[in-house]
Parts: C-alpha cells; sequence; structure tokens
C-alpha cells in the first residue's frame, strides 16, 4: 500500500520515518492527524498525504513531571491545516506563541511525537 492509496490509516507501508503524514477527508476536505473518523462530517473516507513538515507553534508549555528533564510540549499548526503536538528543538522556554518552525524528525526515540527545529529567519 502506498501513502496515495491508503484510506483511513496513517500507517501506510511505505511510509518515510522522517516525514509527517496527515488525513483529508475526500467528502468535505478538512485535515487531520490520526483520526478515524472526519471531525467536521463524521466521514470515515481518509486519504493520507504527506506533509511539507513547516507550521507555527500555536501554544508552548514547559513540562517538569514524568520526564528527566525539562521539556516543552507545544501544539503546531501545520501548513496544510491540521495541528499536531509535539515538541521543539531548543530551550523549553524559549519557545513561544507563533514561532515557525519546521520538521526535525517525524517521531522521537521516548515519545513517538514530531519534533521540530526554529526556522532560521524566526529566531
Amino acid at each position: 500500500m502506498t501513502p496515495d492509496a491508503s484510506k483511513g490509516s496513517l500507517q501506510p507501508e511505505h511510509q518515510s520515518a522522517e516525514a509527517l503524514y496527515f488525513q483529508r477527508c475526500t467528502w468535505c476536505g478538512t485535515t487531520m492527524y490520526n483520526r478515524v473518523l472526519c471531525p467536521a462530517c463524521q466521514g470515515v473516507d481518509l486519504r493520507t498525504e504527506r506533509s511539507a513538515g513547516t507550521g507555527t507553534v500555536r501554544h508552548s508549555r514547559v513540562v517538569h513531571r514524568n520526564t528527566p528533564v525539562t521539556r516543552n510540549s507545544s501544539l503546531v499548526e501545520m501548513t496544510e491545516g491540521f495541528i499536531v503536538r509535539g515538541r521543539v528543538l531548543g530551550l523549553p522556554w524559549g519557545v513561544r506563541n507563533g514561532q515557525r518552525v519546521r520538521l526535525f524528525t517525524a517521531k522521537d526515540l521516548i515519545r513517538q511525537e514530531p519534533v521540530f527545529a526554529a526556522l532560521e529567519d524566526d529566531v
């Protein structure tokens, strides 16, 4: 199964480990991350697509519990319109709302969530 042909699953067999994939409802066009149903129309016909990998931090917080080191947990709105929870590299308290980021890796080894890096022109 290729990413273009997959329906309703974010686990196509040949997806790249370094890319971020999302779903688009074929009924209404809504984009989402890791869903079973479309949140807008409740449709189940979801097409998996590859993200361009850039986005904007919408919310970030510093997390101290359940982790050996302080880290940030951020909600990133991707260019395609879906929102994903991940972490931004650098100092946890240095991440700010509105900051532009790009995908660094699709899954970190510990939390299995996307990791982002600040864009050079936004630092």
